[in-house]
């Protein structure tokens, strides 16, 4: 079971878990150009989510640091900064003010946006069926989360082939979803602890 108060401990919080699912996601990738194309597309999405401070001279620097951190200083990749060691008070990024961007569909937001329209420009291969089964699994915890009464791995598959423009079918037959019982529990076992806090 995926319970939230089982997984690890997030490194910068304020990127989210899906960021941090990426990061994870980019350190598997064998080959380097792959690899690199991949850390670009999270770099962006970064920057997205703090576009007020993208005119500031270490913008980049600040992202691309943030990035290694998360990766624990072990994603193989060409980094266009030098990449200096954080300790864990350094390595929390500003806080973040949220640009009002319109997004498709509000209960999914922009980082299920930006990684569709990734997974559309890849080529047909193991390395998109790893990313495309992350991104699905992230979409069905989006909707458990707003309403549980649609949830159904039917729809994450209607709602990927929306984003992509049908670049990318998901076949249910093949791909395996987090479960229904799964997201339930996970959500329960999380309001008992909020409620277990406030006593």
């Amino acid at each position: 079971m995926d319970y939230n108060t089982k997984r690890e401990k997030l490194i910068m919080p304020e990127y989210g878990r899906g960021i941090q699912q990426m990061v994870e996601h980019c350190k598997t990738i064998a080959d380097k150009e792959e690899r690199m194309r991949c850390a670009k597309t999270i770099i962006d999405t970064m920057a997205n989510m703090a576009e007020q401070t993208a005119d500031r001279e270490d913008f980049q620097k600040k992202l691309w640091n943030h990035l290694a951190a998360m990766a624990q200083y072990n994603l193989d990749i060409d980094y266009p900064v030098e990449i200096e060691r954080m300790d864990d008070k350094e390595a929390r990024p500003e806080a973040l003010h949220y640009p009002q961007q319109r997004i498709r569909q509000r209960n999914y937001g922009a980082i299920v946006e930006k990684f569709t329209n990734h997974l559309a420009t890849m080529e047909a291969d193991q390395q998109r069926d790893d990313l495309t089964i992350m991104v699905a699994n992230h979409m069905k915890r989006d909707l458990s989360n707003w309403s549980t009464d649609s949830m159904s791995d039917e729809k994450v598959a209607d709602d990927m082939a929306l984003y992509t423009d049908g670049k990318i079918q998901l076949d249910l037959d093949r791909f395996q979803l987090v479960s229904d019982g799964e997201l339930l529990s996970s959500r329960v076992s999380t309001s008992v602890k909020k409620k277990k806090n406030k006593k």
